[in-house]
């Protein structure tokens, strides 16, 4: 077999510091589709996966990212020797501004970038678009690089021009989260204080109070004629976009700031992560390394065939979806949009764009595989299921194998608002071996198992998960007391109990959520992935409840499948036959109703601990 470093050529060079503002530099960005491409040698004999579970450092994947990370290879990895990160991994090529980055898409011209049923737009057709509304920012509303920019929609297409255009124009992009009501709008509003706000039609009346009270811009999409507000304007009425024209000439460095990402809020007010362009730009380099890494471990040329074709289901603001909008923008992919989620229109979507990649929540996914298998359809264009955003249930890629052999390569991972997306990545034979395992982290992310006082814990043991690495983010927005309680020696603490096992990471609980009867430590998410194996499980919520001897034991909450006639004590007989008899749920208590989640999918266990408690309390003793 060849060694995978002969599989390597030139460096990889994206064109850095190429673009500073004028279009005539653009044919220079082809570097970016290209010299990936003629990085690598023709090679068909595909690398082994891994012929144990603990095959450990001799592992392919262990060599696989030597040969992509090491000196002059495409994702070489350098540590920085001083300022604020000094000793945290970065990438030592490619862009190291977000402009950098999305100005490289120019060179994917005609492409199909966005395609919604409103509207579709090509790479060219969409950065005209946003260079276009990044000089309207600039020229005519007086915005300066370090100007907060709000973009609050749907997933339309133009959030991404949102998005991009205020990164064009040096501005900190602030994507709110679409779900939001007025109340937690103007909770955020007033903490990162924009000077515009890029609408659609539905968020205005949510969000045009705070703006009157403010000298901040509006503009609307999608907005109705005659509902813009006097002083508004409605970007369906500005004047269309120059194809030649380049964006606003400004400066833009890689320790300024790029984006204020809220986090999900499961624990109290949402909090503003703020994160560089450097940051940001070693989570768009991420996914891309991960694509290079499981192209070469199912033996394909990275680069070579058509570019992917993603439904998204993410919505934008989640960090999640960046993982993904970054991966289809460094690739020349196109990007398959939804209104909401449905799993037949899914189904159609799929086979109407030939779609070859799902983002989206495990939830959806779920949905999706139990559609077509109603449907009785093969999803012969998929080649990869990933999903983020809330923790996979592990029999998620064995319903995926059983069904689809290993034609759909199965992604997991994880990843935080502090992470700026996805650190943390599992695929291919890998996720098969270890479905509860959520990967290896990416090349510039360090992983410590940390023991009560920050301690580096051995392999194999629990403790909570810290990270460190380029693509984290400053700390939180004008919350100094938050940022010094989340991070430690530019380390952050996730706040997840972890371990570690031959280079992966199995999350086992979250800090708060873990419980502990009679001294002993239960972890939910082990005793939920019991609960999630068996067939009449739809959903599953494990938590603490008070005991008078005990301190805490242990409650389930679960929803049943249709039909399902499984009862409580049946339910607490299957965990036993698995888990130790501490970590039996004492308490099963059965909804009809879906258990509540917040937009991305999480369970919010604040919302069941009262009627959980109340209902124990109402038992006593009794279970079931």
């Amino acid at each position: 077999m060849h060694s995978v470093k002969v599989l390597l050529g030139a460096r990889t060079v994206w064109g850095r510091g190429v673009l500073t503002g004028h279009g005539g530099g653009h044919s220079v960005t082809k570097v970016l589709s290209k010299r990936l491409e003629r990085s690598f040698v023709p090679h068909t004999d595909p690398i082994p996966a891994d012929p144990a579970p603990d095959a450990g450092a001799s592992s392919a994947a262990d060599r696989i990212e030597a040969a992509l990370t090491g000196p002059g290879a495409p994702f070489a990895v350098v540590r920085l020797q001083d300022g604020p990160q000094a000793g945290v991994l970065v990438y030592a090529d490619g862009p190291r501004t977000l402009r950098e980055f999305v100005e490289t898409t120019w060179a994917f011209g005609d492409q199909p970038f966005l395609i919604a049923a409103e509207g579709s737009y090509s790479y060219a057709e969409f950065f005209a678009a946003a260079s276009a509304l990044a000089c309207r920012l600039t020229e005519v509303y007086g915005l300066r690089p370090g100007d907060r920019a709000v973009v609050a929609m749907r997933n339309h297409p133009e959030w991404q021009i949102a998005f991009w255009a205020a990164q064009l124009a040096g501005l900190v992009a602030v994507p709110l989260n679409a779900w939001w009501t007025e109340d937690e709008f103007t909770y955020a509003l007033d903490d990162c204080g924009p000077r515009v706000l890029l609408v659609d039609g539905e968020r205005l009346p949510r969000v045009s109070a705070w703006a009157e009270k403010t000298e901040a811009r509006l503009v609307v999409f999608h907005g109705r004629a005659g509902e813009v507000p006097q002083g508004a304007e409605r970007y369906e009425d500005l004047p269309a976009p120059d194809p030649l024209a380049a964006p606003p000439e400004v400066e833009i460095r890689p320790e300024d700031y790029a984006t204020i990402i809220y986090t999900s809020g499961t624990t109290g007010r949402p909090k503003g992560a703020v994160a560089t362009h450097l940051a940001q730009v070693g989570a768009a380099l991420n996914p891309r390394f991960h694509a290079t890494a499981s192209a070469l471990r199912r033996g394909i040329i990275p680069g070579q065939g058509p570019a992917p074709v993603t439904l998204m289901t993410f919505p934008f603001f989640h960090v999640a979806a960046f993982t993904s909008f970054y991966s289809a923008m460094a690739a020349g992919g196109a990007l398959v949009l939804m209104r909401k989620w449905d799993d037949e229109e899914a189904l159609r979507l799929i086979r109407e764009h030939g779609v070859t990649h799902y983002a989206g929540v495990p939830a959806t996914a779920l949905e999706l595989l139990a559609a077509a298998e109603r449907a009785g359809d093969e999803l012969a264009s998929l080649q990869m299921l990933n999903t983020g955003g809330a923790a996979a249930p592990p029999d998620l890629v064995g319903r995926l194998t059983a069904r689809f052999g290993e034609r759909i390569e199965p992604r997991n991972g994880y990843g935080l608002t502090e992470t700026c997306g996805g650190v943390l990545a599992n695929f291919g034979a890998d996720y098969r071996l270890h479905p509860g395992s959520v990967g290896r982290p990416t090349p510039t992310t360090e992983v410590r198992i940390a023991g009560p006082a920050g301690e580096a814990l051995p392999e194999g043991e629990v403790g909570e998960l810290w990270l460190r690495g380029q693509s984290l983010v400053r700390g939180y927005w004008r919350d100094e007391a938050a940022t010094a309680e989340a991070f430690t020696d530019g380390w952050f603490r996730t706040g997840d109990l972890a371990l570690v096992r031959d280079g992966r990471v199995s999350v086992v609980d979250r800090l708060k959520d873990m419980v502990i009867r009679g001294g002993e430590n239960v972890y939910c998410v082990e005793v939920e992935a019991v609960l999630h194996d068996h067939p009449d499980v739809e959903d599953a919520a494990v938590l603490g409840v008070a005991h008078p001897v005990l301190g805490e034991e242990v409650a389930a909450v679960v929803r049943l499948r249709p039909g399902a006639t499984v009862t409580p004590d049946e339910l607490r007989a299957h965990v036993g036959r698995t888990l130790a008899a501490f970590k039996v749920p004492a308490h099963v208590l059965v909804r009809e109703e879906p258990l509540p989640r917040n937009p991305t999918g999480k369970i919010l266990k604040r919302e069941l601990r009262g009627p959980v408690d109340d209902e124990v309390r109402g038992r006593g003793t009794k279970s079931g």
